[in-house]
């Protein structure tokens, strides 16, 4: 295809009113974010009603600063690109009503997007030379998997979690240890001032799925050594704790990683969702690719939360493919990644 293909692309998954310009797939004209981390910190956690509600006030504002940036109009625009699942569902019918309602009016073709295919592609925008096949390690608040990437939106599942996602796990030790929300971040920064051999917590290994994850223990641990502490009155070091609970975490994604790319010859490893973020687990991966000659790839800090450039990227190769959506799409909040 010789023609340029600009797509407006729109994401409302969770507590982020996002909105890019996206052409090619690979290069960002425009990607505004709507943040709303500070409103839900008061409750501790995202709030699905008062993010849907947001989402409502904040998407005509943030779609039409995304294409002022990117200097286009809705003429210029090839196709709508927008996440209709995994996420809230009060927030994706906002998204994706959005997007019909653009799609009809301006007779421009709709193309869903799955989220977590979004956060795999946002890879593709700074890596230019990177392309399938390749093991993508995908770690956020919802998803702990590790897929091979066969294909542009081909997808093979090796590895998921048996319980909490890692960046679940993240905000629960966070607000024990009294962090607050959200607690990815928080637990990275307070880990930098601990001893991550401070405290063994354990690591989960399990038999008959050797890339699957399970974290549901490691916070247990967390929470027991915390109330331990308590019941013997002894002081707790935060630090220590953050860090080691880091540390079981990181080694847990780089273990099962590592042995996954050789146990299925692939020499390129990309990390993608928000804890792909996580300043210790890129520094592991790093030093594990390194000694495996294998490369790594992993988006921007900003590319790695939930943005609208990494939905048109997605959507890019979903539209070469010849993929389609007419006004009966629908938000899907369970849906699975390789699903259409």
């Amino acid at each position: 295809m010789n023609k340029d293909i600009t797509i407006l692309a729109i994401e409302t998954s969770c507590d982020e009113t996002a909105a890019a310009v996206v052409r090619n797939g690979r290069t960002v004209l425009s990607n505004v974010i709507s943040s709303q981390i500070a409103l839900h910190t008061l409750y501790g956690g995202v709030v699905p009603e008062i993010a849907s509600r947001k989402h409502i006030e904040k998407i005509n504002v943030v779609i039409e600063e995304a294409l002022a940036k990117a200097n286009v109009t809705l003429e210029d625009i090839d196709v709508i690109g927008v996440t209709y699942g995994p996420g809230l569902v009060g927030a994706l019918l906002v998204g994706v009503a959005e997007a019909k309602a653009i799609s009809y009016a301006s007779k421009i073709p709709l193309v869903g997007v799955h989220h977590i295919e979004g956060h795999v592609s946002a890879n593709y925008i700074e890596h230019k030379e990177l392309e399938p096949p390749f093991l993508c390690l995908i770690v956020s608040g919802g998803h702990t998997h590790l897929v091979i990437v066969k294909d542009y939106g081909e997808y093979e599942i090796i590895g998921r979690t048996r319980d909490d996602a890692a960046g679940e796990a993240f905000d629960k030790v966070a607000r024990a240890i009294g962090l607050g929300y959200p607690g990815g971040p928080k637990v990275d920064k307070l880990a930098k001032e601990g001893d991550k051999h401070a405290i063994a917590f354990p690591r989960a290994h399990i038999a008959d799925a050797p890339y699957d994850f399970s974290f549901s223990g490691l916070k247990s641990a967390v929470l027991n050594y915390l109330n331990s502490c308590e019941m013997k009155k002894e002081e707790v070091n935060r630090a220590d704790v953050a860090a080691s609970f880091q540390e079981a975490v990181v080694d847990a994604l780089v273990i099962k990683t590592m042995a996954a790319a050789k146990d299925y010859h692939l020499d390129k490893i990309a990390l993608a969702g928000g804890v792909a973020s996580n300043s210790a687990l890129r520094e592991a991966m790093s030093n594990a690719c390194e000694l495996s000659g294998m490369k790594l790839y992993y988006p921007s800090p900003i590319l790695c939360t939930d943005n609208g450039a990494m939905i048109g990227a997605a959507a890019y190769y979903e539209y070469l493919k010849g993929t389609r959506h007419g006004l009966d799409l629908n938000a899907v909040p369970n849906l699975r990644i390789g699903e259409r």
